[in-house]
């Protein structure tokens, strides 16, 4: 969240573009150890975190590999902020190396930095800004998705397609699976609690590993998105969410099968 933040904050000043920013935000992020431990426990899978952490790492580094080149990311265009305009120069003189000229750069940068208290209250207000701004939409969009989740067919519903897939690629308990490999969309932990009654081993593996290497989820990075400036809408980030699982699941799966399994 704080990388996001980070990355909002270079978009408005000028110093990422449109394009810049939004392959940022959706792609070199990367879900904490820490959280991924409490989905490897939820899953029962504390015996094997190295390996499943691992498999989560090599998926997300694909899915950076391969989305940006691909719509919608690869339609956006490099412009920057319009009331800012591009803040930033990328041309090193001739007659200077690039460290030499990268060195000068960040001085003049450290040079011109805000005060020590300034700093201090703009951290407070983006804290208060998250607390009080964001968390009631996260915790209404957490909780309806829930529910939905556990009390009506919805997911069962759009995830019948998904079925066939999973068990060409032998994931057991695959009508189990295929609804909480979708349900990430709406909130990062969901699929976790779906999958934890799934008694197949394997099944509850590739179940988180795709469901972090996702990423776009709707309750903390996409609300944080549609609430800034970057131009990201609904829709785009629906079309990554289902295009990172597309690129993401074989490689879990494969994983799974010949190296962890």
């Amino acid at each position: 969240m704080v990388s996001i933040l980070i990355t909002i904050d270079q978009y408005e000043n000028g110093y990422y573009s449109k394009k810049e920013s939004a392959v940022i935000v959706t792609n070199f992020t990367i879900t904490s150890i820490g959280f991924a431990l409490i989905i490897a426990s939820l899953l029962q899978l504390e015996q094997m975190f190295l390996p499943f952490y691992a498999t989560v790492l090599v998926g997300v580094f694909v899915a950076a590999v391969i989305c940006p080149r691909i719509p919608p990311l690869s339609w956006m265009k490099n412009e920057y902020y319009e009331p800012v305009g591009k803040q930033i120069k990328e041309e090193a003189p001739t007659d200077t190396s690039t460290f030499s000229w990268a060195w000068t750069k960040a001085v003049a940068k450290a040079d011109g930095a805000d005060k020590p208290t300034n700093i201090v209250k703009k951290g407070v207000y983006n804290a208060v800004d998250i607390w009080l701004g964001m968390l009631p939409i996260v915790m209404a969009i957490g909780t309806l998705a829930l529910i939905i989740a556990e009390f009506t067919s919805f997911f069962q519903w759009i995830s019948y397609p998904l079925v066939p897939v999973l068990e060409w690629m032998q994931i057991p308990e695959a009508a189990q699976a295929a609804p909480a490999l979708l349900v990430g969309f709406a909130d990062m932990f969901l699929p976790a609690i779906l999958a934890s009654g799934i008694e197949s081993e394997l099944t509850r593996f590739v179940v988180g590993a795709v469901s972090l290497t996702q990423l776009i989820y709707l309750s903390e990075i996409g609300v944080m998105l549609i609430r800034s400036k970057i131009p990201v809408n609904f829709w785009q980030l629906l079309a990554l969410f289902i295009i990172r699982t597309i690129i993401t699941l074989p490689i879990v799966v494969l994983i799974a099968h010949f190296i962890v399994f």
